[in-house]
C-alpha cells in the first residue's frame, strides 16, 4: 500500500486528468495507482493526501471522520476580531451552518511563495488568518470568510489530522509515517 503527503501547487487540480485548461497531478511523477483522498481546488494550494488504499482514502475524506484541517489563508483588507470570532460561532452558508474549530490572525506565515503572486493592490491591505475546521464542504473556508466580509486572496492546507506539509516544497511528496497512517484509523 501507499501513502503520500504532497504539496500541491496553485494551478493544478486534485487529479491526474488535465481539465478545463487547468493541469493535473500527472506532471508530479508520483507513484502509479495511487487517488487523491480529497480535493483542493486548482487556486488552492498544499497538503493533498494520496494512497491506493480505498478504505483509507475514505476516512481521511469523509465528512463523518472529523479531521481536523489546517489553514493558512491571505484575505483582503485587515481582518477584524468580530470576524474571527464569527466564524468561531459559526456562519450559516448556502449548504447549511458551519463553524471553525480554531480561527486566529496571524502574522504573514513562511510558506513557499505561490507562482504567480497574488494580484496586489497598493490602497487595499492583506491581513493573515489560520483556520481549523472538520469538515470540508466545497469551498468551504473561501466561502466562510467571504460571508464575514473578507475575500480569499491564498488558501494554503497545512494539514489534515496529524499529516502536515511541513518541509515538502510545491510539487514535493513523502511516504508518510507509520504513525500518520494509524492516525486515521
Amino acid at each position: 500500500m501507499k501513502y503520500i503527503a504532497f504539496n500541491k501547487p496553485y494551478g493544478f487540480l486534485s487529479q491526474f486528468t488535465d481539465r478545463h485548461g487547468h493541469k493535473g497531478l500527472s506532471y508530479f511523477f508520483l507513484p502509479k495507482g495511487i487517488y487523491p483522498c480529497g480535493r483542493l481546488d486548482h487556486d488552492s494550494e498544499g497538503l493533498l493526501i494520496l494512497s491506493d488504499d480505498g478504505i483509507f482514502n475514505n476516512k481521511v475524506s469523509s465528512p463523518y471522520s472529523k479531521k481536523e484541517k489546517v489553514y493558512l489563508v491571505q484575505v483582503e483588507r485587515d481582518i477584524t476580531l468580530e470576524a474571527v470570532e464569527k466564524l468561531m460561532k459559526g456562519v450559516i452558508l448556502k449548504d447549511g451552518p458551519a463553524k471553525a474549530i480554531l480561527a486566529s490572525k496571524i502574522a504573514e506565515p513562511s510558506i513557499p511563495p505561490r507562482v504567480p503572486p497574488i494580484r496586489a493592490r497598493k490602497t487595499v491591505p492583506t491581513s493573515w488568518v489560520k483556520i481549523s475546521i472538520d469538515e470540508g464542504r466545497n469551498r468551504q473556508v473561501r466561502r466562510m470568510l467571504a460571508s464575514v466580509g473578507f475575500p480569499v486572496l491564498r488558501l494554503f492546507r497545512l494539514s489534515i489530522g496529524k499529516v502536515s506539509v511541513d518541509g515538502l516544497s510545491p510539487g514535493e511528496w513523502r511516504t508518510l509515517s507509520k504513525e500518520e497512517i494509524i492516525s486515521f484509523h
